[in-house]
């Protein structure tokens, strides 16, 4: 039986895993990061992501400040659920989630993958001490990040 807090795994499979996934977020994070002003459309926000082959676009104040995020998953509920008209031209403001749970540059790959796990997202704002946007790690970013690990593992092992 296991011993808490001891690995079975070998000693440089752990410290392998244990240096990828406490890499700073600010070495996997996407930047700049894609953003919008609140006042933006909706058509603006989406065109951005196709574009730019994102998932996501961060919403801005007159300040730069983040103040929310839309998802291609929320584009995709609000069409589906006939929420929005998409005859009508709405202001990225009252589709967006505001206040979204965000993490910091100095965070780990792990705390942000947590964090997102917890909260079933896919996209987590990174932001600066003053609240601006800096970038955004993705649920494929920490997956490439965990692909690397398990090729670096069996590397190892081979």
């Amino acid at each position: 039986m296991p011993v808490l807090g001891k690995s079975l795994a070998p000693p440089e499979v752990v410290l392998v895993s244990e240096v990828r996934l406490l890499e700073r977020v600010d070495r996997v994070m996407s930047k700049p990061p894609i953003t919008v002003h609140k006042s933006a459309s909706v058509q603006e926000a989406a065109r951005l992501m196709f574009n730019h082959r994102i998932g996501s676009v961060l919403v801005v104040d007159d300040e730069g400040k983040l103040v929310g995020i839309v998802t291609e998953r929320d584009l995709v509920y609000l069409v589906a659920t006939g929420k929005v008209d998409l005859a009508r031209d709405y202001p990225v403001w009252q589709i967006m989630t505001e206040n979204p749970i965000t993490a910091s540059p100095e965070e780990s790959v792990l705390e942000a993958l947590v964090k997102m796990s917890e909260a079933r997202i896919r996209h987590l704002p990174v932001v600066d001490e003053a609240g601006k946007p800096v970038g955004v790690i993705s649920y494929r970013d920490i997956m490439s990040v965990i692909s690397k690990l398990i090729s670096a593992i069996g590397r190892r092992k081979g």
